[in-house]
């Protein structure tokens, strides 16, 4: 089993059951008045789903060696421990400011301060849309 997609979809498909099934333990009411189960259920069927595409498509895509890169694996760590702690010392722009850029070093494409900068710049965006449209106390600034 050296299928990176093929172990791609399990370990969706597994991630998705194991909120799902917790999900299911919750009320979920309906959809013009949802329970605090609905959206873990709502998601976890999107990821279900996603997991089960990729699992069908590995199928039929040329198998891509699993291979583990644990210098990757800790600057993903580290950025989320940074964007964590950035977020609770000092304000949570900074934190996904950090994020982003020392996480995309963790990646193969070639590191781009303008790709950084967009990606920064969607996430902030996300994060106020959620203070201001959601009502989220998110300490953005």
């Amino acid at each position: 089993m050296n299928d990176r997609n093929l172990v791609r979809g399990l370990f969706l498909i597994a991630i998705s059951l194991g909120f799902g099934l917790v999900a299911l333990r919750y009320p979920r009411g309906d959809f013009s008045r949802s329970g605090p189960g609905m959206f873990p259920l709502i998601v976890s069927s999107l990821l279900l789903l996603i997991g089960v595409i990729t699992l069908v498509r590995s199928r039929y895509v040329e198998r891509v060696p699993m291979t583990f890169n644990a210098t990757n694996i800790a600057l993903i760590l580290g950025s989320l421990c940074g964007f964590a702690v950035i977020s609770e010392y000092v304000n949570m722009i900074a934190g996904i400011i950090f994020m982003v850029f020392f996480a995309s070093t963790a990646g193969s494409a070639k590191y781009s301060v303008v790709r950084n900068i967009k990606i920064a710049a969607g996430l902030i965006a996300v994060g106020l849309a959620f203070q201001k449209l959601l009502g989220f106390n998110l300490p953005l600034y």
